[in-house]
């Protein structure tokens, strides 16, 4: 996963309601329930459908990290899925997407003008058609790329042009290094 997957999934994980089960046991068996065989969870977590049910019982505790890591997501997966598609919805719709990041940015700027990028500090919300569109590049399996390039207009837009009041003649901005990312939505 690339830098902006990983910020929508940390944002997806920020609106649970309730938290996820803590337990081993208590995973497991959330796992069976949803997917219903031991076999399907042991395809998903990398593991005998043996150890699945060890897991379940209690009679194995302490699985290694790579797999307890692979539990973890897959419950964090399938975790409150409409409470997450909802928030998505909203934000896609009126709400928008707040995005913090610290992170190079370069653009294309009309000739006497500085256009060396720099790093930079931001928090900017972007209006719902952003929100919308980075969902719909995310769900169509869109490159790290292109949806660094649909922050990038936003930022574009909202944060350097100021909605069309200022810098009318920068025309690409680029998001370069990423020292993090986080999104609100």
């Amino acid at each position: 996963m690339g830098e902006i997957e990983d910020a929508i999934e940390r944002a997806d994980y920020e609106g649970f309601h309730r938290q996820p089960p803590k337990s081993l046991q208590s995973r497991i068996k959330f796992l069976l329930k949803q997917m219903k065989t031991a076999k399907a969870v042991a395809e998903e977590i990398g593991v005998s459908p043996d150890s699945v049910n060890r897991y379940r019982r209690g009679a194995r505790k302490n699985p290694p990290k790579d797999v307890l890591a692979r539990i973890d997501a897959a419950v964090r997966a399938r975790w409150e899925p409409r409470v997450r598609k909802r928030r998505r919805q909203q934000a896609a719709a009126t709400r928008g997407i707040t995005v913090e990041t610290r992170a190079r940015f370069g653009y294309t700027a009309p000739v006497g003008t500085t256009d060396d990028g720099r790093f930079r500090r931001l928090t900017v919300h972007l209006p719902a058609t952003y929100a919308q569109r980075l969902f719909d590049a995310r769900d169509t399996g869109a490159s790290d790329q292109e949806m660094r390039g649909i922050i990038a207009d936003g930022f574009r837009e909202v944060y350097f042009q100021d909605g069309g009041a200022r810098a009318m003649g920068l025309s690409d901005v680029e998001i370069n290094e990423i020292d993090y990312m986080d999104f609100d939505f």
